[in-house]
């Protein structure tokens, strides 16, 4: 039995780790003291639509719990990978693997310049928010799509690799396919959350409403379109039509959902947006593509994160 160890225990890390810890696999949580405290003095509750479940599984807040895992899922905000990376770095053993479940397209690159351990991405499709202290509310989905860059892909025992920690998911429920070209992957959610994260928390609102309205609809497909032309230049060809469909897919999925960005302007926290659509407007730049929707979203979100003069 693979042991694995969580570092950033918020609500994906947590969802995650506490529904293989659910399958029996040993799973350690790593995140901050409030969290911490609460998942071991009353276990991980899991929340869905009518039941709650809880699941004992171990926590601590230092990073030298990965010591003795096999594989460390990665699931810090994006802002966060570098000194992630450097702190994981004194206590992984050299056979581990790291997989990155996080929000952009770089995060395992950006991991791989710091680790020597093989470094796997996942494309992440979940809903969910934590509920409090130890408590994670699951909203939708929760499949994974799993792949090694291209760079890595041809690397001595990554396919068995893959399979082993692909296989560690689907024995949990959590369906995990692999892909081939996992950069067109991570690029078509980075697209959809261009498309979702920065609209839902600037208009405070759910998928499944931003959806409903025709301007809102207009300016998400305008969105995605800028955000498929970045990546076409980047080398990752994505279709238009297909990625525009898979947009309202997921308001239909995750219909009750608020954006990850949304949940962290209303707890005060820093977003990931420089990741999301500032990544877009950054490329679009060193490209000489112009994408006014994106930078704009950008833009509008950084100055949300900074407060309410009118508070």
């Amino acid at each position: 039995m693979m042991r694995v160890v969580v570092l950033g225990a918020g609500a994906v890390g947590c969802y995650y780790g506490g529904m293989l810890a659910r399958a029996g696999v040993p799973v350690t949580l790593v995140g901050r003291a409030a969290h911490v405290e609460a998942i071991r003095r009353d276990g991980l509750a899991i929340e869905w639509d009518g039941r709650r479940e809880t699941i004992r599984v171990a926590a601590s807040t230092d990073v030298a719990a990965a010591c003795a895992a096999d594989v460390v899922l990665v699931c810090v905000k994006s802002p966060d990978t570098d000194a992630a990376a450097r702190s994981l770095r004194p206590h992984l053993a050299a056979d581990a693997v790291v997989v990155s479940l996080q929000n952009g397209v770089d995060n395992a690159e950006r991991l791989r310049a710091v680790l020597s351990q093989a470094v796997f991405a996942a494309v992440v499709y979940v809903g969910a928010y934590m509920n409090g202290p130890g408590i994670v509310r699951h909203t939708g989905r929760g499949d994974l799509v799993l792949g090694a860059s291209r760079a890595d892909a041809a690397r001595p025992g990554v396919a068995q690799r893959l399979a082993e920690v692909a296989a560690l998911f689907e024995a949990a429920g959590i369906a995990c396919p692999l892909s081939d070209d996992i950069d067109a992957a991570l690029w078509t959610k980075l697209v959809i959350n261009c498309a979702f994260n920065a609209v839902s928390a600037l208009g405070r609102a759910r998928y499944g409403r931003m959806a409903r309205e025709p301007g809102i609809r207009a300016l998400m497909e305008g969105t995605v379109r800028e955000s498929i032309a970045v990546a076409r230049a980047s080398g990752v060809a994505l279709d238009e039509r297909r990625l525009i469909d898979a947009v309202w897919g997921v308001a239909d999925a995750l219909a009750r959902q608020y954006s990850s960005t949304a949940q962290d302007i209303l707890r005060g926290k820093p977003t990931e947006i420089d990741a999301l659509n500032g990544l877009v407007a950054a490329r679009a730049a060193a490209l000489g593509i112009d994408v006014p929707l994106n930078r704009t979203l950008h833009a509008l979100v950084k100055l949300r994160e900074g407060g309410d003069d009118l508070a």
